[in-house]
């Protein structure tokens, strides 16, 4: 059996639960939300495999990382990571609609199937799903639900203005 770890971030939008295995970081859950859920009893807390990851997204929440470079592992269908893969793609500060996204992908026509495998993304905030909005511009479904995706976006974009203070604290 592989062996699964896990450990907790504290952050501005809540904690955030960390998981990852020998080939990479698998999940990130966020304290409240649609997918919550606690640890798998075979998995074990170690705060020094999360170190990785850990870092990079404390950095990414003091405004110092724009771009992540970790080790991914996330699970899903061949379609739900080919809607992963294209999520990190979108430029920090910058959203997309979901028909943009689809289209990023070649189908199209297959926007619900790219907002559900948007909404299934085990690895948010490393896998920008929250850069996904309405074709309208209104900010649509989260994991971590509207005011963290909320938050998200106005971070992003106070650091790309230069204007963190009064965001993170």
């Amino acid at each position: 059996m592989t062996p699964v770890w896990y450990d907790n971030l504290p952050s501005p939008i809540g904690q955030l639960r960390l998981v990852a295995d020998e080939q990479g970081l698998r999940e990130v859950w966020f304290e409240t939300g649609r997918h919550q859920r606690e640890p798998d009893p075979s998995w074990e807390r170690s705060p020094l495999a999360l170190a990785f990851a850990r870092e990079q997204l404390e950095q990414y929440f003091a405004g110092t990382r724009q771009v992540f470079d970790l080790p991914l592992h996330p699970h899903g269908t061949p379609f739900q990571r080919t809607v992963w893969q294209e999520l990190a793609r979108i430029p920090y500060g910058a959203t997309i609609s979901y028909g943009e996204l689809a289209r990023r992908i070649g189908q199209p026509q297959a926007m619900r199937a790219v907002g559900a495998a948007n909404g299934r993304n085990p690895l948010p905030i490393v896998l920008p799903c929250h850069r996904v909005i309405g074709a309208n511009g209104s900010l649509t479904g989260f994991g971590g639900g509207l005011p963290t995706k909320r938050f998200l976006l106005a971070h992003e974009e106070g650091v790309a203005r230069g204007d963190l203070f009064g965001l993170v604290n």
